[in-house]
């Protein structure tokens, strides 16, 4: 499923102007065991950063008012929905049927041994895993993915090569990165999922985005 299936005048539009990073940048012919991401933050932010899904630019959401430290690249698969398919996957797992999609793309992170400067740019990744996340009862997964090609990470194949320490991190990260002072969240990561798990939660998320485009098509 890509943006050609949908609107091939915004693709010829995008040769002019910026693509939306959401709805412009294809997600590639091989996904779900390749896919394009859209990275927003780099380890050396200190603010958060996230896509207007109005215009397409990065804007500061917030300074990060504690000291945690992003582990590896992080961002969104365009052309994806956190949607009811996704939510049903959640909804299964944990014997939940009241669980939603947050509405948002999936996010995605993004391992490499790179060191990159500065986020907004597009990266070809192959997933390999993922957290279950739920953010007050809205399915907030973050699949895990490698860098293609990447020198260190380029041969993992399942979460289950990535140590434990830096899955430790990523966990610790995504429970505590949205914390403010005085106020409390209700945010749970329930499982560590395998690659093929990864694959059918993005292929779920392909779906509810196509429901998503459609409606605002339609209505």
């Amino acid at each position: 499923m890509s943006s050609k299936n949908y609107d091939p005048i915004g693709k010829l539009m995008g040769l002019r102007y910026k693509s939306h990073p959401w709805h412009g940048v294809d997600i590639g012919d091989k996904a779900p065991n390749f896919i394009m991401s859209f990275i927003e933050m780099v380890p050396s932010d200190t603010v958060k950063y996230e896509i207007d899904k109005a215009s397409g630019f990065l804007k500061i959401d917030r300074p990060q008012k504690y000291s945690s430290i992003l582990p590896a690249l992080y961002g969104f698969i365009p052309q994806t929905y956190c949607g009811e398919n996704l939510a049903e996957k959640s909804c299964t797992a944990l014997d939940r049927p009241d669980i939603v999609g947050d509405s948002d793309p999936l996010d995605i992170v993004l391992l490499t041994e790179k060191e990159i400067s500065h986020g907004d740019f597009i990266a070809l990744a192959r997933p390999i895993g993922g957290l279950r996340m739920i953010d007050d009862n809205e399915a907030d997964d973050k699949i895990i993915a490698v860098l293609a090609g990447d020198a260190l990470y380029g041969s993992y194949q399942d979460i289950s090569d990535v140590p434990q320490a830096v899955i430790e991190r990523l966990r610790h990260y995504f429970l505590t990165y949205k914390d403010m002072p005085g106020e409390q969240r209700n945010c749970e990561i329930t499982h560590v999922y395998d690659c093929e798990t990864a694959k059918d939660v993005i292929s779920r998320s392909m779906k509810d985005y196509k429901i998503f485009v459609e409606k605002l098509l339609f209505e």
